[in-house]
């Protein structure tokens, strides 16, 4: 199936731009205060580095790098080989997860034009070629530290599921839809709701299902 560009509105070409921005720097100054003291309590609790990089595909497949508190320590076993991420991730770790405070440094990547607060989050490029053209159409719209897969479930949902969202969101997005999904997303927050599947304290990996 041929790739469909996602229609062009205001909103798309340039508000969702400087929405993204403007919300971004209030949240950057607001939160400072909390961002400092995650940023202590990680290093005391987890160790340096005190942030998570990783290279996530975004805008058009593109690289770049994505930004989060650590929340797992670099513990390896006798045999050099890195622990299982259930293993490696602390308490405090989960804490940050549940929370989803861990993502607050994403608000520089928002910043810097490599997110957007509201799109299909980025994973991992490892993911690139297990994709079905369809749900290869999520990264026509720049990733986003929230996004309709997140406020419909979460990792409680199968990959299928989660990246047919994603396309959806392509499809469809609007101002009123992310504020929407904003609002829905602080719910969450609160609730903690979806942050693992039940059965691991991370997400399973996406093996390329159709």
């Amino acid at each position: 199936m041929r790739a469909v560009p996602p229609r062009i509105t205001l909103y798309r070409r340039f508000g969702k731009a400087m929405l993204d921005r403007g919300v971004a720097v209030m949240l950057l100054v607001v939160l400072s205060p909390l961002m400092l003291a995650v940023a202590a309590a990680a290093l005391l609790f987890n160790g340096r580095p005190i942030l998570f990089r990783q290279t996530r595909p975004g805008l058009d497949e593109q690289p770049f790098e994505l930004l989060k508190f650590r929340t797992m320590t670099d513990g390896r076993g006798p045999d050099g080989v890195r622990l299982p991420d259930g293993e490696r991730l602390t308490s405090f770790g989960r804490w940050l997860r549940r929370t989803s405070l861990d993502e607050l440094p994403q608000l520089v990547n928002v910043l810097r034009g490599e997110l957007s607060l509201v799109g299909p989050r980025p994973l991992l490029l490892e993911y690139l070629p297990r994709y079905s053209p369809q749900q290869r159409r999520r990264h026509q719209v720049k990733p986003g530290i929230t996004g309709l897969a997140q406020v419909s479930g979460r990792n409680a949902l199968d990959w299928a599921t989660r990246l047919k969202l994603d396309v959806e969101y392509v499809e469809r997005y609007s101002l009123g839809v992310d504020l929407r999904i904003m609002a829905r997303t602080l719910l969450k927050v609160v609730t903690g709701e979806g942050v693992a599947d039940g059965r691991t304290p991370t997400s399973e990996p996406f093996t390329g299902q159709r």
